[in-house]
């Protein structure tokens, strides 16, 4: 059960809902969307607010542009792709405090929709800061503080955190699904149990793979991750991407592989036993693949073998709960794209499996693999770092301060 209120516990109607959505969404070179994913998933919350009669205020941050104003962070274009989603015009204001807040704010109707611009224009919402917080409420008008951004709430910034001091503050629909998938899938999973983790850096990821290491029955290793591990096993990797200086910490992990699965080590800690490489050290190049005793000089590891591959459909058939993070290659070339991409046909195969995809560069992957754009997966997540950390630390700060149920 999700231990939080909603804002199905609220009586809304009639109410100013300050809501913090995350439309932090890729951009074109033109600076329009390339990727709506993250709007569409703040449509329940939204779309039950109007239909329960209250004034809707959304924030959101776009990029990095670090405490000034820049144009092609500006949510202007958002406020137009969700106009089309809604069927209502969402007017857009060019700001998130002040006077032209206020005004724009203070005499909605039921059911209308206000878009306030990126809250990094501000320097003072990533300080977490107090004041800022405080207009927020204050010039949107707000009754009621709604937190829908899943993406951010691994983050302790203005919006997310320092927001809730001035306003009764609860949950939006997608906050509540992704804590119920994932809090599901890491504390209650149906067995077997399969980690699946990818992706470039180790050290980003090290308290997630030692959890993961704890509670499933199979982990898999990929990626350029996987690079470190064969390294340090004295493994030849040529000029493939590996971190420095991190020797302890594959020490530390491999120990607690070795501890935890025993014997079954090599069956259930699963390193690749062949690769694909870059015979020149070129992404471009055609995929060749080898043993990982053979590889040398100057190629590079961008992918996991036919045989690895194997192994891990064997694996993937026979769990009851999948959990991926991070491709197994570089699935951005479609010839080192083979092993994330058979790793999501077997998933979406067997719907019997629940398959819990991370969010960030996987989620991305598998839904544009995806004809149903993530629809043959149990949960695709929109938070990256969130879920990461979510799924290591079992909370995050912008869901620790909101309401709390008093009838669990």
């Amino acid at each position: 059960m999700f231990p939080y209120q909603t804002a199905r516990d609220i009586d809304v109607r009639g109410k100013t809902v300050l809501m913090r959505v995350d439309y932090n969404v890729p951009q074109n070179d033109d600076d329009s969307i390339a990727d709506d994913f993250r709007i569409t998933a703040s449509l329940p919350t939204i779309q039950y607010l109007i239909e329960h009669g209250a004034k809707i205020v959304l924030i959101s941050h776009l990029g990095r542009p670090d405490g000034q104003v820049q144009e092609k962070f500006s949510l202007a274009p958002v406020a137009v792709n969700l106009s089309e989603k809604l069927g209502q015009k969402v007017k857009f204001v060019p700001d998130c405090v002040s006077g032209v807040v206020s005004v724009a704010t203070k005499n909605l109707m039921a059911g209308d929709v206000v878009l306030l611009e990126n809250l990094r224009f501000h320097a003072e919402e990533e300080k977490n800061d107090r004041n800022f917080a405080e207009k927020l409420a204050k010039d949107s008008h707000a009754n009621l503080f709604i937190e829908d951004g899943f993406g951010v709430v691994h983050r302790a910034h203005a919006s997310t955190a320092a927001i809730t001091e001035f306003l009764p503050s609860v949950a939006g629909f997608l906050i509540e699904k992704e804590y119920i998938e994932l809090k599901s899938a890491t504390d209650n999973p149906a067995r077997p149990l399969t980690a699946v983790l990818g992706g470039a850096k180790i050290s980003d990821k090290v308290p997630l793979v030692q959890k993961f290491i704890e509670i499933a029955d199979n982990v898999i290793i990929g990626g350029a991750m996987a690079n470190n591990f064969l390294k340090y096993l004295g493994h030849d990797v040529g000029e493939s991407l590996v971190e420095p200086d991190i020797d302890d910490v594959i020490k530390q992990v491999l120990d607690t592989a070795h501890a935890k699965f025993g014997d079954a080590f090599n069956e259930k800690f699963l390193l690749p036993i062949d690769v694909a490489v870059a015979e020149h050290g070129s992404a471009d190049e055609k995929r060749t693949e080898m043993s990982i005793d053979a590889v040398h000089d100057k190629m590079k590891i961008l992918d996991v073998g036919s045989q690895t591959i194997d192994r891990i459909d064997e694996i993937i058939k026979n769990s009851a709960t999948v959990i991926w993070n991070g491709t197994l290659g570089m699935a951005e070339k479609p010839e080192f794209a083979y092993g994330s991409a058979q790793l999501a046909t077997v998933l979406a195969k067997y719907p019997k499996i629940t398959s819990i995809i991370g969010g960030g560069d996987t989620a991305d992957f598998v839904r544009n693999w995806d004809a149903g754009g993530g629809d043959s997966f149990t949960h695709v997540s929109t938070g990256g770092g969130a879920s990461l950390e979510f799924m290591t630390d079992g909370t995050l700060p912008g869901i620790a301060v909101l309401r709390r149920r008093t009838n669990l």
